[in-house]
């Protein structure tokens, strides 16, 4: 067993303990409160100034428990989720079809959109950082291409599929979330209709990927990743969440944000992802939670026992004992989390905003490709989520 690295510099209010895993955690190293007086600050001030992990030993996580928290216990669940989600929108497009007219009607749009929403929700938090099942079945173009095709839906519309064979053969941009959203919004099918028909064979068919993504991440979620026949498997695993990690800022930054703005000419409003639903606000903050959900603990959390979460990145660089680049990343994720949050106040007119968002995004990009990735020992490698 590889001994794990002591830091250089250890921060004067705290004692950073690294332990191996099959270790129980070392005690805390209190300090007096007659010393704290002696420095000018009150004990129970500097407990709760202090970060948790400058007070509370941190352990030493390897690439199994790195693996383990983001399979078993991040990613799975989030796809069970999904999965909820898209059975109770093929549940509410089904409903929506056999409404009958007037009022009633209406009220199932209402819910349908709702379930929509929901579901897009759910997609946009598991899909920020594309893993396994997610890269391996080729999901995102399955239910998410972009832009969708009007006169493909259409086309759809009269040769009125049913199943999941018939299904296949349907081109992805006349399917998925985009097509639905243009069904419940841009174009309102009504009860008993054929286009009512179409959008709920599409609910089906998300339903039915979302049941097939879960299933697989179940199954993943069961892997021994430190048998030594999944060595390999295990380093790649990881090379690939890495990978998968920066190129979710990407796309969220010039797919999702920056491009529309670009392609935006004179008083015409940019074209954003989920416009029509008028929830971009809403799926960029979900796709940023994704995101930050794997990156960064909150201050008051204390860092799990190996095995048994989610260890998000910089919890695991400060387990390796590199705490001057988890503190980097820690600052570069507040700087996205203002300037997200200035998103949501501003909304999609606010320019100024979204464009400071995007650099704050690129500078994190900047620092997970040129020293994060390097330190995990991962090659970061060119991706279709990268910008031109």
């Amino acid at each position: 067993m590889n001994a794990p690295r002591i830091p250089t510099a250890i921060p004067r209010r705290a004692t950073l303990l690294l332990a191996f895993a099959a270790f129980a955690p070392l005690p805390v190293l209190q300090v007096s409160a007659h010393a704290q007086a002696a420095r000018g600050a009150p004990a129970q001030r500097t407990a709760e100034a202090a970060p948790t992990w400058q007070r509370e030993a941190v352990p030493f996580y390897d690439t199994v428990h790195a693996l383990q928290g983001i399979y078993a216990h991040h990613a799975a669940p989030q796809a069970q989720a999904w999965e909820r989600s898209a059975q109770a929108l093929s549940e509410a497009t089904g409903a929506l079809c056999q409404a009958s007219s007037g009022g009633d009607a209406q009220a199932a749009l209402q819910q349908a959109r709702t379930a929509w929403r929901s579901t897009a929700g759910q997609w946009e938090a598991l899909s920020a950082v594309a893993i396994g099942p997610v890269i391996a079945r080729r999901t995102q173009r399955a239910i998410d291409f972009a832009p969708t095709r009007p006169a493909l839906i259409d086309k759809a519309i009269q040769a009125q599929p049913q199943g999941a064979a018939a299904m296949e053969r349907v081109g992805t941009p006349a399917k998925g979330l985009p097509a639905l959203e243009w069904l419940l919004w841009t174009r309102p099918m009504q009860p008993s209709t054929p286009a009512c028909g179409y959008a709920h064979e599409v609910a089906l068919d998300i339903a039915r990927e979302a049941a097939a993504v879960a299933a697989e991440f179940a199954r993943a979620a069961q892997t021994d990743w430190g048998a030594e026949e999944q060595q390999d498997a295990s380093t790649q695993a990881m090379s690939e969440f890495v990978n998968q990690w920066v190129g979710g800022m990407e796309r969220l930054r010039w797919a999702h944000m920056e491009k529309p703005l670009r392609a935006a000419q004179g008083s015409k409003a940019p074209e954003y992802p989920r416009s029509a639903s008028q929830s971009t606000l809403a799926a960029w903050a979900a796709t940023w939670q994704g995101l930050r959900s794997v990156t960064v603990q909150s201050a008051s959390a204390t860092a799990p026992a190996p095995g048994t979460a989610l260890v998000p990145l910089a919890t695991y660089l400060r387990g390796k004992g590199q705490n001057l680049l988890a503190d980097k990343l820690q600052h570069a994720v507040q700087k996205v989390d203002a300037s997200m949050a200035q998103v949501q106040r501003a909304g999609v007119r606010g320019k100024a905003a979204i464009q400071q968002a995007a650099r704050d995004l690129a500078a994190l990009k900047f620092l997970a490709e040129s020293e994060v990735a390097p330190a995990l020992q991962v090659s970061i490698g060119f991706s279709d989520a990268d910008g031109d």
